[in-house]
C-alpha cells in the first residue's frame, strides 16, 4: 500500500496505537541513551499518550560499553519496580559484531529479543563489515537465534545486493522508523523507503535515546509511506 501522499506528523499519524517498539535506549544509565530513571518514566508516560504497547528495552553491548547481563537484569528490575504503567517492558540487547560479542556468544551469555527468546538484535560499524560477517551469522544460526540486522538502512557500505544476500541468509531487519522522516538525512531516508518498498523490513523499532530528540521527531512529517505497512511491522 504505497500511494499515501498525504503529510502528516508521526505523533498524529495512529501509528504508535498498539506499537511494540523493538528497539529503545530507554533503560536508564547503562549506555548512550537515557541517563535517569525519571527521563525513562516521561518517555513511557508520552508512550502512554501514543498507544505504545509494548517496548524492548535494548541497551548497548560492545566492547566500548561492556554491560554485563547480570547488570542489565538489575536495572531493568530497578524499572519496573518504578514504573507501574500499561506498557509492557522487555528485556533484550543491541549485540555490536566485535570481540565481545564473539565472546558471549560462545558462552551463550546473550538477552535474546522476542517473546520465545530466539532472535539477536545485532549491530555493526556503520562505515565498514566486520572481518566474516557471515560466518558470524552463520555461527549465531548454528546457535539457535535468528540474528536481526538493527537500522541496516544506516550502514554505508551497504548496497542493494549486500542486503538481498543478507536476507537470502535469513536474516531478519529491523527499521529505525525515524530514518524515514529524515533524521539520519536525506540518503539514509532513501534506502530506508526503497528497503520498506520492496519488503526487506520485519520488525520497526525507535532507537530512542533521550526524551529532547523524540519529542522533536515526533512532530516531523511522513511522506509516501503507508501507515498500515508500518504497523504491521509493529505488531
Amino acid at each position: 500500500m504505497w500511494p499515501f501522499k498525504k503529510r502528516i506528523s508521526l505523533k498524529d499519524s495512529g501509528i504508535f496505537e498498539g506499537f511494540t517498539d523493538w528497539h529503545s535506549h530507554i533503560l536508564p544509565g547503562v549506555d548512550d541513551g537515557v541517563q535517569t530513571i525519571e527521563e525513562a518514566l516521561e518517555i513511557l508516560r508520552l508512550y502512554e499518550e501514543l498507544g505504545v504497547k509494548s517496548v524492548w528495552l535494548t541497551p548497548h553491548v560492545m566492547e566500548e560499553t561492556p554491560n554485563t547481563t547480570a547488570h542489565l537484569r538489575e536495572r531493568f528490575a530497578e524499572l519496573q519496580a518504578a514504573y507501574s504503567g500499561p506498557i509492557t517492558l522487555h528485556l533484550a540487547a543491541e549485540n555490536m559484531f566485535d570481540n565481545l560479542f564473539e565472546e558471549r556468544l560462545g558462552k551463550n551469555d546473550l538477552l535474546p529479543l522476542g517473546e520465545n527468546g530466539d532472535h539477536l538484535l545485532v549491530e555493526t560499524s556503520y562505515f565498514s563489515p566486520p572481518m566474516g560477517l557471515s560466518n558470524i551469522l552463520l555461527r549465531i544460526k548454528a546457535k539457535g537465534y535468528y540474528p536481526v540486522l538493527a537500522h541496516p538502512e544506516r550502514y554505508i557500505y551497504m548496497g542493494k545486493s549486500d542486503y538481498r544476500q543478507l536476507k537470502d541468509m535469513g536474516v531478519k531487519f529491523q527499521l529505525n522508523l525515524f530514518s524515514l522522516i529524515g533524521a539520519y538525512g536525506t540518503v539514509i531516508r532513501k534506502k530506508a523507503v526503497w528497503l520498506m518498498k520492496d519488503g526487506f523490513y520485519d520488525l520497526v523499532g525507535s532507537d530512542t535515546h533521550n526524551l529532547v530528540i523524540l519529542k522533536e521527531v515526533l512532530h516531523n512529517k511522513l511522506t509516501n509511506i503507508s501507515i498500515q505497512d508500518i504497523q504491521l511491522l509493529s505488531g
